[in-house]
């Protein structure tokens, strides 16, 4: 199949799209920009390189990606933003390429939904099927694991982290990391306990869901110190492969974790 570029698209000659593609009115597509098979890009897209594209994407009216970083220290650089397949991104939604300094590349990867109006500043990582409810904001350099979901108009500070199957609220300031698995909401963020419907819905075993509560009592709750709760954690046998990687993300926490 070949592309279907409405005669009001702006496609440079040197853009490479993909069999199938859907590219409507009045989107301006740039120079080194690679789309893959069967995306649908929606009028009035702006889409800059160098930027990569996989497959099945749909991109709505409005929405700003590959664009150049918000950053005063950004030259004209040729940074790179990366999107794996699968992805929706709504309406007004923009996403920034990255910096040299942060490593030159913005991620997003595959089967994620961005709601109208979010943003993805330079360098961040977003891993597979996370949802960014509309107008959630990520500062540069922020990395989101699969499957978390952001709330509606909540903002995470440069740097922070937000780990797998964690939760969000509408609203919620993140300055902190947050750890995988956790709900969390206000401003400033604070723990509320664990994502079980997330889980449970994602097949985690009932089992290794007790773990994890067990492990975020001890961790949280019990008035320890993080370090001594940590290897108490260990000492309880609490071995299951998702509270050692909680307690990974913990340790390399560099901008501290958030608490309930």
């Amino acid at each position: 199949m070949t592309a279907q570029i409405h005669p009001q698209a702006i496609v440079d000659p040197l853009a490479r799209i993909g069999e199938g593609c859907v590219i409507g009115p009045f989107a301006v597509i740039g120079a080194d920009v690679e789309i893959g098979n069967h995306c649908q890009i929606g009028a009035h897209t702006v889409i800059e390189g160098p930027s990569r594209l996989g497959a099945h994407n749909h991109i709505f009216q409005f929405a700003s990606v590959g664009t150049a970083p918000q950053d005063l220290g950004y030259t004209g650089e040729p940074t790179a933003l990366e999107i794996g397949s699968h992805n929706t991104i709504r309406e007004f939604v923009t996403i920034n390429r990255g910096t040299v300094k942060g490593g030159g590349v913005t991620r997003i990867g595959n089967h994620n939904l961005l709601m109208a109006y979010c943003h993805v500043a330079h360098d961040c990582c977003i891993g597979d099927q996370v949802v960014m409810a509309n107008a959630a904001t990520l500062a540069g350099h922020v990395s989101v694991e699969d499957h978390a979901i952001l709330g509606g108009l909540s903002a995470v500070h440069q740097y922070a982290r937000v780990g797998a199957h964690a939760i969000l609220g509408g609203g919620t300031m993140a300055p902190l990391d947050i750890p995988p698995f956790m709900m969390a909401a206000g401003n400033h963020a604070r723990l509320h306990g664990i994502n079980v419907r997330g889980l449970a819905r994602r097949g985690i075993s009932r089992e290794t869901i007790l773990q994890i509560k067990r492990a975020y009592r001890l961790l949280f709750r019990s008035g320890q110190r993080l370090e001594g709760a940590m290897d108490e954690v260990l000492q309880r046998g609490l071995n299951a492969p998702e509270v050692a990687y909680l307690l990974d993300f913990i340790r390399s926490s560099k901008r501290g974790i958030t608490r309930p």
